[in-house]
Parts: structure tokens; C-alpha cells; sequence
């Protein structure tokens, strides 16, 4: 598939610094949720790119472009329909999309390997959902190598070889994540101002390694941070190293009058994600707690079909959850009354974004970063036109 042709498009992109790519600042890859229009995230892949426009005659010709996508994981409805996105886009536009993934988020060496197999196997192009920042530095290097053009999607990855990614689509997940502290913290303002005793928030993140997960949970300690100092409250973030190390300030837990709790589970299931959601929900002075994915949302939920602890009535002693994603669980939550609310995005939109960027550069055309949107959500606004859609299940 004229890998010469890409081959001299690749080092003149780095030559000229033309791409901007995952190898950029998460806040250069990121733009503020109210910037983005939710009408074009949701827009059909034909709207966005014609499927005249996909690729040369040439190229359609004999079946158009063959791209490898890599997700994070096949075991949740978020990446399915980040899946659903890629074929519908490879449709549209007459290209091949080969999608692989490994059975979870956790299984990180099985998805280098899938990197390192898609990169032999020689495609226009790659999209991938890193599960980590690190793992596969070495593999983007071995593809810039071979004149291969990778996509981020959903997670960027900040350390990329310069010129080896040409794209990041994904969420502001920092934002995302003050997004949810910024819905949570009214809803719990008059209970911590009323409190005589310090109160805890929980935080529950599946892992403390790739891009996404980390801004969104650092999004939600900081913001919800801010707020309290606002009301002339003090914060003391406990638990986890990665999240008390990289939060702007972890303040002193002796004195604090609200103490966030980050807890990561060895593994990234619901069920390891329910036990560390348990021990929080369990402790006296919890008020409220934040899942910041599908994962780490249904592990607070499994917690609580044993504690009965969340609702949506702070002043009656209910703890408030705020979750992340979607999925038929969490709608049913926050439909009944057991989750506050959530934080959504649009994997559909990510998916179909991904494959039109990499037919974009596969035709030699210039491409960007793309932020695409998140919403918060709840039982008073789940069913509006700008927000059922990307609420998968």
C-alpha cells in the first residue's frame, strides 16, 4: 500500500513538526469540554468524511487501506463500542480495519506484543488505546521505523518518540474528571460545611498507569481541591503513591478537614475494584466517592449491593457516588437513584474518528489532535438529545 510514499510523508511530518502527536503535553492534546460540539461528535462518519473523499480511485480499487486497531480490553461495552465506531467508519470509507485487544486493561505485555505483531504485519496505518505510557515506546520507535503512521485514541501517550504519533483522539480526561468533582462537590457543599469531624471522599481507580485513568482521577482530586479551599476547607489526599505523588498538593492529614482516599487495585476488575471500593464505603465519615471508568464505577456499585450505603440524599446520610463511562449497570444506578451521577464520552465518536485519521493520513493529508467531548449526566438529563447518545450500554 505505497509504503514509500508513506515512508517520505512521515519524515518530512517530522522534519516540518507539521503532526502534533501523543508525544505532546496532555493539556496541547486536550481542549476544554464546552469548546467541543457535541452535535459533530455524534455525527455519522459519512458527515465528518464523504466516502468519495477516503481514499484515491487506485487505492479503492483494490479494496482501499488495511489499518490494525489495538484496544485496551474486550471485556467491557465501553470498548465495544469504540469497536462498533471502527467498522462503521471502515464501511464508510472502503478500508480494512483489523481490531485485536487483550481480555483486560491489566494485560499490558499482551497488547505490546499485539503492537509489535500489527507493526510485522506492515498496515497503512495504526490506531491504538495504550494500557500503558511506557510499555510500548520502543514499539511506536520500530513503526516510525517502517514508515508506519500511528493514532492514539482514548489514551495519549505523552513520551511517544517524537514523530511516531501523528494523532491523539481522546477526551480532555483531566477536564473530565473536574467535570465529576465539580457536580459532586455542590451536592455534598452543606454536609461538609456542617460537619464537626473530618469527612472522606473516595476515589477508586483501576490502575495508576495509562494516560487516561491518571488525568481523570488527578482531574477530580484537584478540582475538588479547589473548590473546598474555596469554602476555606483543607484537603488531605491518602493512598495510592501515584495519585498522592502527582496531585498539586496532598496537604496534611492531621489537620484536614476533608480527607480524599485514592485506592487502586492490584488488577483491573470489578470485583478487585469492589473490595477497594468496600473499605471506603465501609468507614463511618465517607460522604461521597468517585469511579473514574466503567470498571472502577460497577466495582462502587458491587461494593454497595452488600452495604446499601449510596443514594442521592446527602442530608439524609447517603453516600453520593459519581461515576465514569456508561454501560447498562451504571444507567440503571443513576435511573434508580443509587448513583448521583456520571461522566460520559463518546468511544462510538472515538472509534470513527481514529479510522478517519488514519484514511486522512494514508492520502497524505495534514491531521491534529481531536478532543472529543464528555458529558455529565443524571437522572434529570440522561435522556436528552446531546447526551442519550453516547450513553452506550
Amino acid at each position: 500500500m505505497k509504503k514509500k510514499i508513506l515512508a517520505v510523508l512521515m519524515c518530512a511530518a517530522m522534519t516540518a513538526t507539521v503532526f502534533a502527536g501523543c508525544g505532546n503535553k496532555t493539556e496541547e492534546a486536550a481542549a476544554p469540554a464546552e469548546e467541543a460540539a457535541p452535535a459533530e461528535e455524534a455525527a455519522p462518519a459519512e458527515e465528518a468524511a464523504p466516502a468519495e473523499e477516503a481514499a484515491p480511485a487506485e487505492e479503492s480499487a483494490g479494496g482501499g487501506y488495511t489499518f490494525e486497531i489495538i484496544v485496551k480490553s474486550y471485556q467491557s461495552s465501553y470498548w465495544q463500542a469504540a469497536v462498533t465506531g471502527v467498522n462503521q467508519a471502515a464501511a464508510d470509507l472502503g478500508v480494512t480495519a483489523n481490531c485485536t485487544g487483550p481480555n483486560a486493561e491489566s494485560d499490558i505485555a499482551d497488547q505490546v506484543n499485539m503492537l509489535n505483531s500489527a507493526i510485522n504485519n506492515e498496515p497503512d496505518g495504526i490506531g491504538l488505546a495504550a494500557c500503558d505510557q511506557e510499555s510500548c515506546l520502543d514499539s511506536l520507535q520500530a513503526a516510525m521505523d517502517k514508515g508506519i503512521p500511528v493514532v492514539c485514541f482514548d489514551s495519549g501517550i505523552p513520551k511517544a518518540p517524537a514523530g511516531s504519533v501523528l494523532s491523539t483522539i481522546a477526551t480532555d480526561n483531566y477536564g473530565a474528571g473536574a467535570t465529576a468533582a465539580d457536580n459532586l462537590y455542590p451536592a455534598l457543599k452543606d454536609t461538609i460545611a456542617n460537619a464537626t469531624a473530618p469527612v472522606r471522599i473516595g476515589e477508586v481507580n483501576q490502575e495508576a498507569t495509562s494516560e487516561s485513568i491518571t488525568s481523570r482521577g488527578l482531574g477530580f482530586i484537584d478540582r475538588f481541591s479547589e473548590l473546598a479551599a474555596a469554602d476555606g476547607k483543607t484537603v488531605a489526599v491518602i493512598g495510592n503513591e501515584y495519585y498522592v505523588n502527582n496531585c498539586k498538593d496532598a496537604g496534611d492529614e492531621a489537620s484536614a478537614d476533608i480527607i480524599i482516599e485514592v485506592a487502586v487495585p492490584a488488577q483491573t476488575t470489578v470485583e478487585l475494584c469492589a473490595t477497594e471500593a468496600s473499605v471506603i464505603l465501609n468507614k463511618a465519615d465517607t460522604i461521597g466517592v468517585f469511579g473514574s471508568n466503567q470498571v472502577a464505577a460497577e466495582g462502587i456499585l458491587t461494593a454497595n449491593g452488600n452495604l446499601s450505603v449510596l443514594g442521592t440524599d446527602a442530608a439524609a446520610g447517603d453516600i453520593l457516588a459519581a461515576g465514569f463511562d456508561a454501560g447498562s449497570v451504571i444507567k440503571g444506578a443513576i435511573k434508580d437513584g443509587t448513583m448521583f451521577g456520571a461522566v460520559t464520552q463518546s468511544p462510538l465518536a472515538m472509534g470513527i474518528k481514529t479510522v478517519e485519521t488514519l484514511t486522512a493520513i494514508a492520502n497524505g493529508e495534514t491531521v491534529s489532535d481531536i478532543p472529543t467531548e464528555g458529558y455529565w449526566y443524571d437522572s434529570t438529563n440522561m435522556e436528552d438529545a446531546s447526551i442519550a447518545p453516547n450513553l452506550y450500554d
